[in-house]
């Protein structure tokens, strides 16, 4: 892997069998961003994934348990913080992110000085769409997350996000295991840092399909609400002792 530059990118794809899409979704990231390394992050695969990507040029963090979604994030977040990359952007290992969207993201973090973008589906009219179950989730986010944030956030789920150094250094210590994206908002907030949201298409599933069932789904929901609930209090007290705890 290449010594990373003041400006340097390392773009993480999480992937748990994904055998059937990491290849494809390596090769557009490489075409989408040449000279930018490409890492999967492998939760414990046990299908063909990793030959895939390693044949596809990616490199490979393979992980010694299966940690689900937000430790595989983590993992390459405590990676791309210790080689001292300036960015990182996160790219799912199913190919519903289009990479031709990498180089709009990285440009709207270098000129915004935010320490989140997210590749949002919502944010304009852009033709995207998704699932009833999955639609009605995003607009009950947006709704809870609008009063603690002070703003709304149009696509509260996205896992297509780009982050900087500032971000990489608080998530490479601090960072929501299970169902990330939304906690990591809340994270954000208390630590009073910035994002934005840059226009970008899903598009379907190269392989395989999704694990969220409805049950998985009602699940999800409270989960998120509890971890929500518990990053809020932790601001609310924070605030109220004046300080900056973790």
């Amino acid at each position: 892997m290449p010594l990373p530059r003041p400006d340097s990118l390392l773009v993480i794809v999480p992937a748990f069998n994904e055998e059937g899409a990491i290849a494809r979704v390596v090769r557009s990231i490489r075409e989408s961003v040449p000279g930018a390394p490409v890492v999967v992050i492998d939760d414990c695969s046990s299908d063909g994934t990793v030959g895939a990507a390693r044949e596809a040029g990616a490199g490979i963090l393979p992980l010694p348990h299966h940690l689900g979604l937000g430790g595989c994030v983590q993992a390459g977040y405590k990676l791309a913080y210790e080689l001292g990359f300036e960015y990182v952007i996160r790219v799912d290992g199913d190919g519903q992110h289009d990479p031709r969207d990498i180089p709009r993201v990285f440009d709207r973090l270098k000129r915004s000085g935010c320490e989140m973008v997210i590749g949002s589906r919502f944010v304009l009219a852009n033709g995207s769409a998704t699932g009833a179950v999955r639609s009605l989730g995003i607009l009950f986010f947006r709704a809870v997350l609008r009063p603690i944030l002070g703003r709304t956030v149009h696509d509260p789920t996205s896992g297509f996000v780009g982050v900087n150094r500032r971000a990489l250094e608080l998530f490479s210590h601090s960072f929501p295991l299970e169902y990330p994206e939304i906690e990591a908002l809340v994270v954000l907030q208390r630590k009073r840092f910035r994002f934005e949201e840059e226009p970008c298409k899903m598009r379907p599933r190269m392989a395989g399909r999704s694990t969220i069932t409805a049950v998985k789904s009602l699940f999800y929901i409270f989960h998120v609400l509890m971890g929500v609930f518990v990053n809020v209090l932790k601001y609310e007290r924070r605030l109220h002792r004046g300080g900056d705890e973790g």
